[in-house]
């Protein structure tokens, strides 16, 4: 039952990196200036999923305070400043998107525009950096509490956000060839290709780093997928690349989105059964079963929970259907 709601939690967490990092990216793209109307274009590629991206992370949330009290618990105290980092970045990505359109001067709505970029940029830092904090291990005590935050601010660390910020821009760039009219996604596109190879050095500099660090590799309790994992997340980027050039933006994007879903599987399956790794007692290092609550109450919440994934993917499937095709109302090469 605990592998169950484990498993369901990263599937919901790794979504929301999927679609979330879509509109992240398209928000981190606005740093490139461009005209009023690009600006606006990019936008309204984007509008009418950005809501509907985020209940993923609603849903995530949920299944992380029912099914996991204590590492709910754990995760808030131990990993704060990269949650709230992150859950910022949700709000000011939400709140600039939504204000923008408001104000008629230009300036204002530039404004906005560094807004959204900035919330784009805390999202995407504050996940990574929280996925590399659980891949690294946590300074758990013996009386189950985190000692301080400190282990957040390591190489390592900040690498995986960095990887994480160049993931979420090639995602929206990639998006972005999919929905803008044929004529300015060709440029997007080129953007999109001169992207990969940062992505891939950002990457590669986490494996490398995790592989020096004796924090990862004394938490890692299967070095082989650990190694695997990464090894297909850079194999689905250069993918992307080769079809981006092939005028191919669905399987691109196919390929972009396994990137980003993939470091949720590694860090899940690296771990486990452990789902907390202590790197000061060992034997305090918290498992997937003690962090879940108990029986009963998974059961309970699996009721609960059971229409819950075929509605939000029947939701996400209308989404992409009523607003398929490019925003000029043209259909776009996918494969």
């Amino acid at each position: 039952m605990e592998l169950a709601w484990y498993a369901l939690l990263g599937l919901f967490f790794a979504t929301y990196l999927v679609l979330g990092g879509y509109d992240y990216g398209v928000g981190l793209l606005l740093a490139r200036g461009g005209t009023r109307e690009a600006r606006r274009a990019a936008l309204n590629a984007v509008g009418p999923f950005f809501l509907g991206n985020e209940v993923w992370l609603v849903a995530a949330v949920g299944i992380l305070f029912g099914a996991f009290p204590v590492l709910e618990g754990e995760l808030l105290s131990g990993y704060y400043p990269a949650v709230l980092g992150a859950l910022a970045g949700v709000v000011l990505v939400t709140a600039g998107v939504q204000l923008r359109s408001r104000p008629r001067a230009e300036s204002a709505r530039a404004a906005w525009d560094r807004v959204v970029v900035a919330g784009s940029a805390l999202a995407a830092l504050g996940w990574g950096a929280l996925l590399g904090g659980l891949l690294q291990g946590v300074p758990l005590r013996a009386d189950g509490h985190v000692a301080g935050v400190g282990h957040l601010f390591t190489p390592f660390v900040a690498t995986t956000a960095l990887a994480m910020l160049a993931l979420v821009a090639v995602q929206g760039a990639t998006f972005l060839t999919l929905r803008l009219p044929a004529a300015d996604a060709s440029s997007v596109a080129r953007l999109a290709r001169r992207l990969v190879p940062t992505a891939l050095a950002a990457v590669a500099a986490a494996t490398v780093l995790g592989l020096l660090s004796d924090r990862v590799r004394a938490a890692v309790a299967r070095p082989a997928l650990a190694v695997l994992l990464p090894v297909v997340l850079v194999a689905a980027l250069l993918a992307a690349r080769a079809a981006l050039g092939r005028g191919r933006p669905g399987v691109a994007f196919a390929a972009t989105s396994a990137a980003l879903a993939l470091p949720v599987a590694l860090v899940g399956a690296a771990l486990w059964p452990r789902v907390l790794v202590s790197t000061v007692d060992p034997g305090a290092s918290l498992s997937v079963a003690d962090a879940a609550a108990s029986g009963p109450t998974l059961s309970l919440l699996g009721w609960l929970a059971l229409p819950l994934l075929p509605a939000l993917l029947g939701f996400q499937a209308m989404c992409w259907w009523v607003f398929r095709g490019r925003t000029d109302g043209r259909a776009p090469v996918y494969w």
